[in-house]
């Protein structure tokens, strides 16, 4: 059997020269991180049209779909928040070590529904705000690096009485985009096309680097839709997509 890396190569080399779609198309089950699902759908139907391939796509934190995967959910990729979950699957024997790679790095924003709400961090250092919403640190890391920031800034503890936290980015999201916290975190990929409100891009040297990396569970390596769908993400198309929604690519995936 050839190595996951050569038929990923391979199987890029069919997408890319080939734009009809295989007489045999597949499916693929992609657990997708919620920071990441516009353009995940976005870049299933882009996959769709160019391969015949369906992926089949299921959102959440990425802490939830790792603990279902390691429960036998019917995954056969991951596209996680973090780096940290693919690699335990690795290591854990449930995923393709050859198949790792980062396919975005993550930018977190302050971000306000009202205009002018939003400054800086100075926003954050007068604490003139009843609640501020981010993700759950422990599932989603987008929470994580929201936590490193505030307390960077030193001004956690006196803001922690005020957080309010999302099973995941998007339900953060959505807090903020309901009223029902003033500000919070979000990633910046979940701006894409929202121009109102205010919104502050947390410098980097704020928090870790938010590698997003993905990688195929042993269970799929003969699936020729799991792969298509992996070349597809690693490939010019699929990166246009992804630093479309507002993340940066990693130059060397």
């Amino acid at each position: 059997m050839l190595p996951v890396k050569a038929l990923l190569l391979a199987v890029g080399l069919v997408v890319a020269g080939s734009p009809v779609a295989p007489a045999f198309a597949g499916q693929t089950h992609v657990a997708v991180a919620a920071n990441f699902t516009d353009a995940a759908k976005e870049i299933a139907t882009a996959f769709r049209q160019k391969t015949g391939h369906e992926a089949v796509l299921s959102f959440g934190s990425s802490g939830q779909l790792y603990m279902q995967i390691t429960q036998e959910a019917p995954f056969q990729i991951l596209l996680s928040a973090d780096d940290e979950r693919p690699r335990k699957l690795v290591d854990e024997g449930l995923g393709v070590a050859s198949s790792r790679f980062t396919y975005a790095i993550g930018k977190l924003v302050l971000w306000s529904r009202d205009p002018g709400y939003v400054k800086g961090e100075e926003t954050l250092k007068a604490a003139a705000f009843n609640k501020i919403a981010i993700a759950n640190p422990t599932a989603a890391p987008y929470g994580s690096a929201a936590l490193e920031a505030m307390k960077a800034l030193g001004i956690f503890a006196k803001v922690e009485p005020k957080i309010v936290q999302g099973n995941s980015i998007a339900q953060a999201f959505q807090f903020i985009d309901s009223g029902n916290a003033e500000l919070g975190f979000v990633a910046a990929a979940q701006l894409a096309g929202h121009t109102g409100g205010s919104r502050w891009a947390v410098p980097q040297n704020l928090y870790t680097p938010i590698r997003q990396d993905a990688v195929l569970l042993k269970k799929a390596q003969t699936s020729q839709a799991a792969l298509a769908f992996l070349a597809f993400l690693k490939g010019p198309d699929g990166k246009a997509i992804v630093q479309k929604f507002g993340y940066a690519s990693d130059p060397e995936s």
